[in-house]
């Protein structure tokens, strides 16, 4: 089955070298998970919390598991993948800096993405609607969001270096186009990293 990947995904699939062990955290439906075992030959694992997910996923053939990455990357061996994926996760997970530490001992290397809360529609919805915003990237009202902590690019790289963890690369959306790093903070509403420690 050949799917279009969201942007951060496909840069995810693209870096990834073939032959590599992946553990994809929160992943979803699998998507980025096939993408990397049927193109690639990655050995591709996968951590879900959403039961109809985690069935949608195993009905691909996927190998993932069902749980909570808050509490079950714990259980992990250190070093136990090339790389460990968080797309879109960070900013629903109960302590952020702990996620990150663990992605880092149970990976070589971890990509993660995340929506930018300092992107000018998010500033502008605040600022001039006095609201919290429902834009592309952040599609549902306050009350129905998975999101609990309002991340920036800004705070991530702070937290990085916090950390003693380095960005190897970095990549930055407005839509589904990449765009450069000049001004991203407030120009990207999506953004994507690559850390090592």
């Amino acid at each position: 089955m050949n799917e279009t990947l969201r942007p951060d995904l496909s840069i995810i699939a693209r870096e990834v070298p073939a032959g590599a062990r992946v553990l994809d955290i929160g992943c979803g439906d699998g998507a980025l998970m096939a993408a990397l075992s049927d193109n690639k030959g990655v050995d591709a694992r996968g951590l879900e919390l959403n039961a109809s997910q985690v069935e949608r996923c195993v009905a691909r053939g996927l190998s993932v598991v069902q749980g909570d990455a808050d509490s079950d990357l714990a259980e992990y061996p250190d070093k136990a993948f090339d790389y460990a994926v968080l797309s879109q996760t960070l900013q629903t997970s109960a302590r952020p800096d702990q996620m990150l530490e663990q992605l880092l001992r149970v990976g070589q290397q971890a990509f993660v993405s995340f929506p930018n809360f300092a992107h000018w529609r998010t500033r502008a919805a605040l600022m001039f609607g006095g609201k919290m915003p429902v834009t592309r990237t952040l599609p549902v009202s306050w009350f129905e969001t998975p999101n609990i902590h309002h991340v920036t690019i800004v705070d991530f790289r702070e937290l990085v270096a916090a950390q003693g963890a380095r960005i190897e690369r970095s990549w930055y959306f407005a839509g589904d186009q990449q765009i450069g790093a000049s001004g991203a903070n407030w120009r990207a509403e999506l953004a994507l990293f690559q850390l090592s420690r």
